[in-house]
């Protein structure tokens, strides 16, 4: 009988879910953080409808299934993982559960997950560009060996912080369209500064990455990817277009692990 599950990744900001059929993802969408009152109820009920009363989660499909089989958890938030820690059929899983090699101890479980999936999906090596609260590069060779990354504030924090620690920075919305490079008034100078910067340097790693691994494959995800790409193939469409993106990368991780552990 097909297995239906959820997946939940808790990020820095919010709560990413997918429904699963087995290996078939049937929808995907993002919460709030769940309170420890509805992890609760969840735990009384069992019916997936008590976990998300009271929100904003207009994405979520009308056919939800009233029962599942599991949830399977990543999270980076070390108080919202500690609600689910005593309930039945909850996976949490964590950075020995991820079968790639040379990660070091403090490496973020969202940042293991999306390589995972992206290598397992696309092949390896691959480069994995996480557009996010705060924006990660992670790196595995041929050999499904973790072999690095950085981290940098992502789009949305580098314009808050100029907003809340400097004294007449107003805040600052991001543009639908890349900005002009050379502005003519505050706000539009800041989205051409951090927009501008942003991409070159994603740019920088991304070619530094072509040099060392010619054949290596680029994949972007998370919240602002899609933004930042539009960005990047207005300034240099014939390397952008190289790059895919796919908003579900950590997803397809957690999805190859449920399987392989039942």
């Amino acid at each position: 009988m097909p297995k239906t599950w959820l997946a939940l990744i808790i990020g820095n900001s919010r709560s990413h879910w997918g429904l699963f059929t087995d290996k078939t993802l049937i929808s995907a969408w993002d919460s709030s953080h769940i309170s420890v009152d509805a992890v609760q109820e969840l735990a009384t009920s069992r019916k997936i409808s008590k976990l998300f009363s009271g929100g904003d989660f207009s994405e979520i499909p009308i056919s939800l299934p009233t029962h599942f089989e599991q949830i399977a958890i990543a999270s980076v938030v070390p108080r919202q993982t500690e609600i689910w820690q005593n309930y039945t059929n909850i996976k949490i899983i964590t950075l020995p559960d991820v079968p790639l090699k040379g990660m070091y101890p403090t490496l973020g479980i969202d940042r293991a997950l999306a390589l995972y999936g992206a290598g397992n999906n696309w092949g390896f090596p691959i480069l994995v560009i996480d557009a996010g609260t705060a924006l990660t590069f992670t790196a595995a060779n041929h050999h499904q060996e973790f072999i690095g990354g950085a981290i940098l504030p992502g789009l949305g924090l580098q314009l808050a912080t100029l907003a809340n620690q400097t004294g007449q920075l107003p805040n600052v919305e991001l543009p639908q369209q890349l900005p002009q490079r050379l502005a003519m008034n505050t706000q539009e100078a800041i989205q051409s500064g951090v927009i501008y910067t942003l991409v070159a340097g994603i740019k920088d790693f991304v070619e530094t990455w072509w040099c060392d691994f010619p054949n290596g494959k680029v994949i972007m995800t998370g919240g602002d990817s899609e933004r930042i790409h539009a960005y990047w193939r207005s300034h240099d469409p014939h390397t952008s277009d190289r790059i895919r993106v796919e908003r579900n990368l950590i997803l397809w991780g957690m999805r190859e692990l449920v399987m392989i552990n039942g």
